[in-house]
C-alpha cells in the first residue's frame, strides 16, 4: 500500500471517529420531547364531578425523572408575561409509566368540582407541561394542549 493511501485511509478513519463520537454525545445531550400531547375537560354536572385529564408521552435519553402539570387560562397573567419554570414550581406532578425504550406515557388527572368550575374563568384554557430527565435537562412546553371552559 503506497504512503499516500495509507495516510488518506488513516485520516479517513480519523475523521469518521470523530463524527460518531460527536454524534453520541450529542444524542445524549438532548432535551426530552413530549409528543401527543392531549387534554380532556369535563364539566361537573349535578350528580358528580366533573375532570381535567391530560396525557403525553415523554422521551428521555437518560429516563424521565418527573413531569409537572399545570393548567392556565387564556386570559390570565401568564398569556400576558410568558410561563417560565419558576411558575411551575407549584405545579402537580403527572404520573408516568414505561412506553418502551427511552418513552414514556405521562398522565395527569384531577376531579373539578361544582365550585371549581364556577370559580374559573369561561374560555380556552392551556396545560404547560415541565419535563426533567434523570441528568437534569427539562424542557418546558407552555401550551402542550388546549381545553375549553364553557
Amino acid at each position: 500500500m503506497s504512503r499516500r493511501i495509507a495516510v488518506s485511509v488513516a485520516a479517513g478513519v480519523v475523521i469518521l471517529g470523530g463524527a460518531g463520537a460527536f454524534a453520541l454525545a450529542y444524542a445524549g445531550d438532548q432535551s426530552p420531547t413530549l409528543a401527543h400531547s392531549a387534554a380532556r375537560y369535563t364539566a361537573p354536572a349535578a350528580d358528580h364531578d366533573g375532570s381535567l385529564s391530560f396525557t403525553t408521552d415523554v422521551t428521555a435519553s437518560s429516563g424521565v425523572k418527573n413531569v409537572k402539570v399545570l393548567a392556565w387560562s387564556a386570559n390570565s397573567s401568564f398569556a400576558k408575561k410568558g410561563l417560565t419554570t419558576k411558575d411551575m414550581a407549584g405545579a402537580e406532578w403527572a404520573v408516568c409509566k414505561p412506553s418502551g425504550g427511552d418513552s414514556e406515557r405521562c398522565t395527569y388527572k384531577v376531579a373539578v368540582t361544582r365550585a371549581d368550575a364556577e370559580g374559573s374563568p369561561r374560555g380556552r384554557w392551556h396545560v404547560a407541561v415541565l419535563v426533567t430527565d434523570q441528568d437534569g435537562a427539562t424542557t418546558l412546553d407552555t401550551k402542550a394542549a388546549d381545553f375549553t371552559v364553557a
